[in-house]
């Protein structure tokens, strides 16, 4: 059902909903192709809008933990047009990054909308009464008791990316605990968990390198589902197969895997430490939770003050349900950035585009489409 909307309807040629690295790229590509942000538009121009939830420039880098530094960041990659700064491996992300985004965005003068939650996208209805014909209606809320921002708008980029819906698995008795549960995507440091025995859950980067630095200060147990199998060679070296198996994977409309995990695992200097120190020690997941800690397969109980969830992210995408994309396997069926059941909707920093290069071209590949349906 779509819910009621307070406020005038505006029309522009594209809204792109969050200003992340992808966001930014298509940003950076309206521009660079003559769109002009709606609020400095003359008649004629064709334009743009950039809405975003956040309070401040920087998309997920403003929320990540202190101790990520810029040494131990995976993966960054410059924005279109303008690199990473150089700067201090050991300053942390959460600063240099939103920095050099708020940057990004006067220098481009992206002029983004914040903060600004998008509640739906959904389709306008034909004379007949029938969706699918004309524009697409995004509705957004900003300040509350202020009247919705409405949007008609020929094409939506959405660059929601995930970081606002971390993955929370079911376990019997996760009720029960009565010790600190936390998500990767609400850790902040190693210190607040000095003295408890900290049992961290997943196999990703971001579960290691937490297992790492919380290792130092306090005695750990590492679950997760299956044995790691520690890749070789460098990494990029079958990047480009990942990529391509998460996007067939997509346009069938299957939930997105994260290219990381089918790239697999590589040896990093923070594993090696873990390892050094001897607290890379795998074990298998448990089988439930209980009040005082976990109850392992072999039926024994493991004590735990604090449980550590490194266990991923899934696309924000909830916004979008009114278009009725979600095929019954969880996903929406995209091809190269856009939505096969939806043509006017692209979805960039989703699936095979997660990473931030990937991010980055997906925001130029996005704006060249758009630019071919209008020939």
């Amino acid at each position: 059902m779509t819910a009621q909307v307070r406020g005038r309807a505006r029309e522009v040629d594209v809204v792109v909903i969050g200003a992340g690295q992808a966001g930014l790229s298509a940003g950076y590509h309206l521009r660079r192709r003559g769109f002009v942000p709606a609020d400095r538009a003359a008649i004629g121009d064709r334009t743009f809008m950039m809405l975003d939830g956040d309070a401040g420039p920087g998309g997920a880098w403003r929320h990540r933990w202190e101790s990520l530094t810029m040494s131990t960041v995976n993966g960054i990659f410059g924005l279109p047009g303008a690199p990473v700064p150089e700067v201090g491996p050991t300053l942390p992300s959460r600063e240099v990054l939103p920095a050099y985004f708020a940057d990004y965005e006067e220098r481009f003068a992206l002029d983004v909308r914040r903060p600004v939650r998008v509640r739906e996208v959904r389709r306008t209805p034909d004379r007949r009464g029938a969706a699918g014909d004309g524009r697409l209606v995004v509705v957004a809320t900003g300040v509350p008791g202020d009247d919705d921002e409405v949007w008609l708008a020929r094409y939506v980029i959405n660059a929601t990316g995930t970081w606002t819906r971390p993955f929370w698995p079911h376990y019997p008795g996760r009720e029960s605990f009565r010790g600190r549960q936390l998500h990767v995507h609400d850790y902040v440091r190693a210190e607040e968990f000095s003295g408890q025995r900290v049992v961290i859950v997943g196999s990703g980067i971001s579960a290691t390198q937490l297992l790492e630095e919380i290792s130092r200060v306090t005695d750990t147990l590492w679950v997760t589902r299956r044995e790691i199998e520690w890749a070789t060679g460098p990494p990029p070296e079958n990047f480009s197969a990942a990529i391509s198996e998460v996007a067939e994977r997509t346009a069938m409309g299957l939930p997105p895997e994260s290219v990381i995990g089918v790239t697999g695992m590589y040896r990093t200097p923070w594993i090696d430490r873990t390892e050094a120190r001897g607290a890379l020690v795998r074990h298998p997941m448990f089988t439930r939770i209980e009040p005082d800690g976990v109850r392992m397969p072999d039926g024994t109980l493991e004590p735990a003050d604090a449980i550590l969830w490194a266990t991923g992210f899934r696309p924000a995408v909830s916004h979008l349900a009114p278009l009725g994309l979600r095929t019954p396997a969880g996903g929406i069926r995209v091809a190269e950035g856009r939505a096969l059941d939806e043509p006017r909707l692209f979805l960039i920093g989703y699936g095979p585009s997660q990473s931030t290069v990937g991010a980055n071209r997906a925001g130029r590949d996005a704006v060249r489409a758009i630019l071919a349906d209008a020939r």
